[in-house]
């Protein structure tokens, strides 16, 4: 099986291949273990090496179709697509964020159409495809009004998979990934980067700024639960998805108070201290859209996993990061 991951060298694209490669294989169209041969990883930077022989790094601008080309053949059997410009970044650079966002997802799509053979086709789309009046708990049917450019930009091509899928060019899985936290590393320019921040900048001795109220209710998952869900949800049935894609990760609904305060319970006062309270307008207005608690029923039924509590969340981060 050849496997091919867009923003392989980033934060979810190289944790993603090196739990594939520690797993080594995938379920195939037919929906039996398939042994990983080869992993391309593409990317606009090359990242840190994976030494592994299946492992082929392709530095590139996914928005240049015929760059595309140049990645995808017809033994690619499955594509996780990650690449993506972040929340805050579409929203300041609408003709970036709709050039890679939309356009380049476009060319990749079509791509696969022409390979004729139907590849699996793992989309990372995000909550942030809701806003508007949303109802108290939103579902995956409910009606998608997109409050930014990036969810604007996720939630077209949360349609587009859908209707390739719809006419047998590819076999397409819509994740709706909940905000990411704890990430290790540093911020960027995603309007969530805060939700990460004001844990892993007090953990590691440093001051955070949190740009939004306490009372602010996000939808969270931690990495590890993130990489399980984007290989669970390649390696789930066809059958079992049905006509709709389009599947709602399971997190956790807490606001940013009950995570700091969690935050607390883990590592004391002198930690939490740390963090001051600034608001920031620009985030405020974009992650007052989104929805902060989804039903993930049909997820859990079909077998995702989830995180028991956020306090957990903040110890595998010590864990895992803090003391490595």
């Amino acid at each position: 099986m050849k496997v091919l991951i867009t923003g392989g060298a980033g934060f979810l694209g190289r944790r993603l291949a090196v739990k594939l490669l520690e797993r080594g294989s995938l379920k195939g169209a037919d929906d039996r273990d398939s042994r990983i041969d080869q992993l391309v990883l593409v990317d606009i930077v090359q990242g840190a090496p994976i030494r592994d022989k299946r492992v082929r790094s392709i530095v590139g601008d996914i928005g240049d179709p015929d760059f595309l080309k140049t990645t995808i053949d017809a033994e690619t059997d499955s594509i996780f697509h990650l690449a993506a410009i972040v929340s805050g970044q579409a929203e300041a650079d609408f003709d970036l964020g709709m050039r890679i966002n939309v356009d380049a997802s476009r060319h990749l799509l079509d791509i696969c159409r022409g390979l004729g053979h139907r590849p699996k086709f793992v989309f990372a789309s995000s909550v942030a495809v809701f806003g508007g009046e949303l109802p108290e708990m939103v579902l995956d049917t409910t009606a998608l009004a997109p409050q930014s450019s990036y969810g604007t930009q996720k939630a077209v091509l949360e349609l587009f998979v859908n209707d390739y899928t719809r006419k047998g060019f590819i076999d397409g899985r819509v994740l709706r990934l909940p905000t990411i936290s704890v990430r290790p590393g540093r911020p960027n320019a995603a309007a969530s980067s805060f939700a990460s921040g004001i844990i892993r900048e007090p953990l590691n001795g440093e001051p955070a700024v949190c740009p939004v109220s306490a009372n602010t209710r996000l939808w969270l998952l931690s990495p590890e639960r993130v990489i399980e869900s984007l290989m669970f949800g390649h390696d789930v049935a066809a059958t079992a998805l049905g006509t709709t894609r389009n599947i709602n990760v399971p997190g956790l609904s807490l606001t940013v108070g009950d995570m700091v305060s969690a935050l607390q319970r883990v590592a004391g006062d002198e930690v939490v201290n740390r963090i001051e309270w600034k608001a920031d307008a620009r985030i405020e207005r974009i992650v007052s859209t989104w929805p902060g608690a989804l039903d993930s029923r049909r997820a859990l039924a079909l077998g995702f996993p989830r995180d028991d509590d956020f306090e957990d969340i903040i110890r595998q981060h010590i864990r895992d990061e803090l003391r490595r």
